[in-house]
Order: C-alpha cells, then sequence, then structure tokens
C-alpha cells in the first residue's frame, strides 16, 4: 500500500473496503471494532500469510442484501435511502470488480446484522 493511500484515509475520512483490510489485518482488529456502539459483533479475519491477503467478496455481500431487501419487501431505493446512500451504489456491488467505500460496507454488514468477516476471504496475492 502506497503512503499516499494511507495519508488520504485521514483526509477523506474514508477508504475503500480493500485497503482498510490490510490495515484492520495490520492492527489486528475487526471491522466493527471502529464503530462506536456498533450493533453487531466484530468475528476475527481468515488467517493471511505472506502470500495472502483479506479480500472482500462484493458478490456475496449483494447476494445477501439482495436476499434481505427482498424478505424486507423494500426496493433498491428505499434500501439506499435506509443505508444513505444511493440505490447504484448497491447495485453495483453485484458487479464490482475492486471495491466500495469502507463506510458503506460496514453500513451494509451492521444492516444485514452480520459480522464482516463473512464477507472477507484470504486470497492468494
Amino acid at each position: 500500500m502506497s503512503p499516499s493511500t494511507i495519508t488520504g484515509m485521514a483526509k477523506r475520512g474514508n477508504t475503500t473496503c480493500q485497503h482498510a483490510l490490510i490495515m484492520i489485518r495490520w492492527l489486528d482488529r475487526t471491522p466493527e471494532s471502529f464503530i462506536p456502539g456498533g450493533s453487531v459483533k466484530g468475528a476475527p479475519l481468515p488467517p493471511t500469510g505472506p502470500d495472502r491477503r483479506p479480500r472482500w467478496n462484493l458478490r456475496l455481500l449483494y447476494d445477501a442484501l439482495d436476499v434481505r431487501r427482498k424478505e424486507s419487501q423494500m426496493t433498491w431505493p428505499e434500501l439506499a435511502r435506509a443505508l444513505r446512500c444511493k440505490p447504484n451504489q448497491l447495485t453495483g456491488l453485484k458487479r464490482a470488480r475492486y471495491a466500495t467505500n469502507m463506510r458503506l460496507a460496514m453500513r451494509v454488514t451492521q444492516w444485514l446484522g452480520r459480522p464482516a468477516a463473512d464477507f472477507v476471504y484470504a486470497a492468494e496475492w
């Protein structure tokens, strides 16, 4: 990770969900430990080594979100309002190749009532 990525986190107050996992793993914490008053207990991220790093499975996150959205009888725009984002930010998770922002990823996992670790795997690097 480049130094400008790290300093940019502080400037923007946000980062991509993939970059955040690198820092979270380095700090040996769960993503939920950064949410004051979060409603979901965190779970450890999958173990990684020198040839692996934690990565979000955004398609799995989208699938879980879509199932729960349908169970709740919500439209994408209604859900987007509840999660304080735009509908295309949610539907775009289905085809996202790299990342979404960490705040949104965590709002989604909190709304689902599941730990972020449910959607993270140890990718070969």
